[in-house]
């Protein structure tokens, strides 16, 4: 530090402050000593910076995957928030472990919080966090000592739903995601409420897996049936599995289907047809985590018990209007280069 100071010809004070964010500094001296410290190599000392201030900068993440791409999609809106506020992340991916080793684990590197993921967070249900310990929840319900992050999964299913019925669909189907699944069974929830509203008649609920597999699978149920005309499922990939279940019963999406997914992903509109879906906004959940514990330990904000992040419709082609109820009136295949 001293030979940063030297280099940029200011104090040790200085080089102190640019070094742990302070806003404290002139703009021009900040981008000289960050030269400086360029120049000469200098990186903070971590566990000597813990030691003088008590905070280790680092944020513990508890999940029970990061197969599904939802989890890897919030793992990496967490870890671009953790590195813009100066913390590190660590993970732990509890299924071989208890979720009280994790915290453990987490409590021995002197973690400043902890986020706890999706379905872990089920784990929380039957645990008492360590006291003290900073924590949120992604996709739990709230419960005291924990703030308690989510989508607007409710929300976003029941626009889903609506928005199908709102095209003349009779009903909808719903493949939802796993029983134990918090976010899964909201989207149930949201689905259930539009079609309650709607005075529409509730098809059978089918279940998979998160994975496209599993949403085909799934689609054996209905894919056949000329009653089915609309389908929300929870995820973008099940949707995908439930498209190609379709097409192999001899149908068209959407002209004889309309799908609708959850989370737009990345290649959701290059999906065939490309999908129409709820857009989670796992960058603003990532952001909200981090902030939530990193504001707590800088500026003493108190963690608020419940935070919810707008989901949207994505509307593309893989949706619209109902088709005639007589199938015989059905219009016949277009081609692929007059679809719109």
């Amino acid at each position: 530090m001293a030979d940063v100071a030297a280099r940029a010809g200011v104090s040790g004070q200085t080089v102190s402050r640019v070094a742990n964010g302070s806003p404290r500094v002139d703009p021009s001296t900040r981008a000289r000593v960050e030269a400086a410290m360029a120049e000469l190599g200098y990186r903070p000392h971590r566990a000597a910076r813990a030691l003088r201030t008590g905070r280790s900068q680092t944020i513990g993440l508890i999940v029970s995957t990061l197969a599904t791409v939802g989890n890897s999609r919030m793992l990496e809106g967490l870890a671009e928030a953790a590195a813009a506020r100066g913390y590190a992340l660590t993970v732990v991916t509890i299924g071989r472990e208890s979720v009280h080793r994790a915290f453990e684990r987490l409590q021995d590197q002197d973690v400043d919080g902890v986020v706890v993921l999706n379905e872990a967070s089920r784990a929380l249900e039957d645990v008492v966090p360590p006291t003290g310990l900073r924590l949120v929840g992604v996709d739990t319900a709230p419960s005291p000592g924990i703030t308690a992050l989510e989508t607007d999964h409710f929300g976003g299913a029941r626009a889903a739903t609506e928005y199908l019925l709102e095209l003349g669909h009779r009903t909808v189907h719903h493949v939802g995601g796993p029983a134990e699944s918090y976010a899964a069974q909201a989207r149930v929830d949201g689905w259930r409420a539009a079609l309650r509203e709607a005075g529409a008649p509730e098809p059978p609920l089918v279940r998979g897996a998160w994975t496209a597999a599993s949403g085909h699978s799934a689609a054996a149920a209905f894919a056949h049936d000329r009653e089915t005309t609309a389908v929300f499922c929870a995820n973008d990939q099940m949707a995908l599995g439930v498209l190609r279940a379709i097409t192999e019963a001899g149908r068209r999406v959407p002209e004889d289907v309309s799908v609708i997914g959850f989370d737009d992903v990345e290649d959701a509109a290059d999906y065939q047809p490309p999908l129409t879906t709820v857009r989670q906004y796992f960058d603003v959940l990532g952001e909200r985590a981090v902030a939530v514990i990193a504001d707590a330990i800088e500026r003493s904000v108190p963690m608020p018990a419940r935070i919810v992040v707008p989901a949207i419709l994505a509307v593309r082609a893989s949706t619209t209007q109902a088709p005639p109820r007589d199938v015989s009136a059905l219009p016949p295949p277009r081609r692929p280069f007059e679809r719109a």
